[in-house]
């Protein structure tokens, strides 16, 4: 048992963590931060995808001790995020979600790519979402849910 720093959606957090302790485990179990979801467990699916200092990763393959003095960004950290809040209403009006397992992850991993690049190309918004899995939206809506969040 060892204990950690971190700093999670702007809060200064220590918390005790085993060495094979998840970052997925510590931000759902011990934080309660349930917009992160637990898919596969491998890194495939990217259900569980948060910030980790300004990169998206797929919190199920980060140990809970490699945080520390990291900086983590949940869903919930992103609420009150301008970008993030363009993006969930362009989701709902142009069909970008649909049973939304997969929407916390996709927009986390949106959010990421869009402060480092405000105008990506397809290209990129594609490859920032290679490791989201979404069975329902065929990923088209999701890319012109992008598109319309980025022209409004």
């Amino acid at each position: 048992m060892s204990t950690i720093k971190v700093k999670v959606n702007g809060k200064l957090v220590e918390a005790k963590v085993t060495g094979n302790m998840r970052l997925l485990d510590l931000v759902r179990d011990t934080l309660h931060l349930t917009a992160t979801k637990e898919g596969c467990s491998i890194g495939e699916c990217g259900a569980c995808t948060v910030i980790m200092d300004g990169n998206a990763v797929c919190s199920c393959l980060v140990l809970a001790g490699q945080c520390d003095e990291a900086e983590i960004t949940t869903l919930e950290g992103l609420n009150d995020n301008p970008l993030t809040q363009k993006l969930q209403a362009a989701f709902v009006e142009k069909g970008g979600v649909q049973c939304g397992f997969c929407t916390p992850g996709v927009l986390v991993s949106t959010t990421a790519l869009l402060s480092k690049h405000p105008q990506p190309s397809d290209e990129q918004l594609k490859d920032a979402l290679e490791g989201n899995i979404c069975r329902c939206t065929g990923y088209q809506p999701i890319i012109d849910s992008v598109h319309h969040a980025l022209e409004s």
